[in-house]
C-alpha cells in the first residue's frame, strides 16, 4: 500500500474520467508517493497549512502504470537514503482502494489519520 496526497477538487474531477492526471505527472513524468511510514514527514515537509487534501491509498498492484522506488525527486528534501513510490503514468481510479480526508491540526502540521494508522499493518502483510 502506498499513498499519495492530493488535492480534493483535483481527485474529484477525475473519477468519472477513470484516471487521476495531477500536474506533476505533465511536469515531472510521474506521481509522487510515499509509503505510509513516510507520509506525515512528506505532508509536514510539503504541505504545511494546505486544507483540502486527501490521502489516496493505492494498491500499488492494481496500478496500470509502472510504480518504481527511487531517491527523493525534490533537491531540498533531507530524506536522501529513502527510497519513494512514484507512478510513472496516470493513476486508474480503480487502483486507489481508499480515500482519506487529510487535515492538519491547528498548528498547521500533520499526523497520520486514524484510519490509516489502525490499517497499517493489516497493509503490510
Amino acid at each position: 500500500m502506498i499513498l499519495h496526497i492530493a488535492l480534493r477538487d483535483v481527485w474529484e474531477t477525475s473519477v468519472p474520467g477513470g484516471y487521476y492526471k495531477p500536474s506533476s505527472l505533465s511536469s515531472e513524468g510521474f506521481i509522487h508517493c510515499s509509503t505510509i511510514e513516510q507520509t506525515v514527514d512528506t505532508a509536514n515537509q510539503f504541505f504545511s497549512n494546505q486544507q483540502d487534501l486527501v490521502l489516496l491509498c493505492i494498491d500499488e498492484n492494481k496500478s496500470e502504470s509502472k510504480v518504481k522506488y527511487e531517491g527523493p525527486a525534490c533537491a531540498n528534501d533531507q530524506r536522501t537514503s529513502s527510497l519513494f513510490p512514484h507512478i510513472y503514468g496516470p493513476l486508474n481510479v480503480s487502483a486507489v482502494v481508499r480515500v482519506v480526508e487529510f487535515v492538519p491540526n491547528t498548528d498547521g502540521k500533520f499526523v497520520l489519520p486514524a484510519e490509516i494508522n489502525s490499517q497499517s499493518k493489516a497493509w503490510k502483510l
